[in-house]
């Protein structure tokens, strides 16, 4: 079929209003942002296209279909990673394919039953077209602007030493200018927090998250806390871009998140975290750890444990103390593209299990393994007690 550019937007449209509208709703039943800010990226990707195929693709055979959805979805996946829309991946992929599957229906046989001149007029819905564009539209822009003034307040931070430890009960974008320091913790009591820009200093924990979600922790230095530089207990957190020191710090973890399998999924990106016993250490939760260098450890450097589901992939773990990289106690986990070297052997009590294994993967514990370095560590890989390791080709 050849298309004007009017009609492939018109189409892309019709396509778009059913999975749109179930989008809607789902947002408004579950008070979470992603579903707009999914359709948003299907909308945006979607009439991108319809812009690069209009001088290009002229005629359109039925059969493109199928090569161009593909690449479509590609791109659209990309965009939901690039903006950190945290869509689950079953849901986002259900949403495309019903967009696609209804596209094609429409466009081959519903379109032009109802309206008897649809091919000659290039797929254009006349005043119908319009109609649905503004259908469309409106939710975008009325949910815009729920989402606008439903923003928590943002709080600055002055530069210079806060004596903490400072308490978040409410929400709010708490935003530290360059220089602030808060000495004694902080606490998050609140959902919908976010914490930006600030340095801690000191406390038992350095920021503590407890049975709260939504909250966002970005560009935050933590040093010298007494026990876990970040704490996070019964709750769902993005944490990006950290700098966690807990070198002295004999029993503390750099991240520790605990006892939230019931919750979504928590994600650590971008940190850099050196000392304490474990790096990064989840228990009984499901979290994406990714692109974080952790060294110095005196434990393991990076371990997902007690029932954990998640994904342990592009981390960088450096001199670590008898283990790199954990999967244990019947924990699931996807362990792909790390770089973990000269992990230190530490048999002396015995335990066999910390030889300086680059990965180990024990107590009833199931790992898929891709594409790991593991190079100038004592041992590579330790499978025990009952464990199962596949290989992702």
């Amino acid at each position: 079929m050849s298309y004007t550019l009017r009609g492939r937007i018109e189409s892309r449209i019709a396509g778009l209003a059913a999975p749109f509208a179930a989008a809607f709703a789902v947002s408004a039943v579950t008070q979470e942002w992603w579903p707009v800010a999914l359709a948003a990226a299907m909308l945006a990707v979607g009439l991108t296209f319809d812009l690069a195929y209009h001088p290009f693709l002229p005629y359109q055979p039925g059969w493109a279909a199928l090569p161009l959805g593909v690449l479509e979805l590609g791109v659209v996946m990309a965009v939901v990673l690039a903006f950190e829309i945290r869509a689950p991946l079953a849901i986002a992929l259900g949403l495309f394919a019903a967009a696609w599957v209804l596209a094609q229906i429409l466009g081959h046989a519903v379109l032009p039953w109802l309206r008897l001149s649809y091919a000659e007029d290039g797929g254009e819905l006349g005043r119908a077209g319009v109609a649905l564009a503004s259908a469309v539209a409106l939710p975008f822009v009325a949910a815009s602007g729920i989402w606008y003034a439903h923003l928590p307040p943002t709080v600055h931070l002055a530069a210079g030493v806060h004596r903490g430890p400072l308490v978040i009960d409410r929400r709010e974008r708490l935003v530290g200018e360059r220089g602030a320091v808060v000495v004694g913790g902080i606490k998050v009591r609140h959902p919908d927090v976010t914490v930006e820009n600030v340095t801690v200093v000191g406390g038992e924990y350095g920021i503590e998250v407890d049975e709260v979600d939504h909250v966002v922790l970005d560009h935050v230095r933590v040093i010298r806390a007494q026990l876990d530089g970040i704490h996070v207990r019964r709750a769902a957190v993005t944490i990006k871009n950290c700098f966690v020191d807990m070198r002295g710090v004999r029993y503390g973890q750099g991240i520790d998140i605990s006892f939230a399998i019931d919750k979504h999924e928590s994600l650590v990106k971008g940190c850099r975290l050196i000392g304490g016993q474990e790096g990064i250490v989840t228990h009984s939760s499901m979290a994406l750890l990714t692109k974080n260098h952790v060294q110095d450890t005196s434990l393991r450097g990076i371990a997902m444990t007690e029932m954990s589901m998640g994904a342990v992939h592009r981390n960088t773990v450096r001199d670590a103390n008898g283990v790199g990289i954990l999967c244990g106690d019947h924990s699931m986990c996807s362990i792909e593209r790390n770089d973990v070297a000269n992990t230190r052997s530490a048999t002396d009590d015995g335990d066999q299990t910390r030889a300086g294994y680059g990965i180990v993967v024990q107590m009833g514990a199931e790992a898929e393994l891709h594409d790991n370095e593991l190079a100038r560590n004592p041992a590579r890989l330790g499978v025990f007690f009952y464990s199962v390791v596949r290989w992702k080709r």
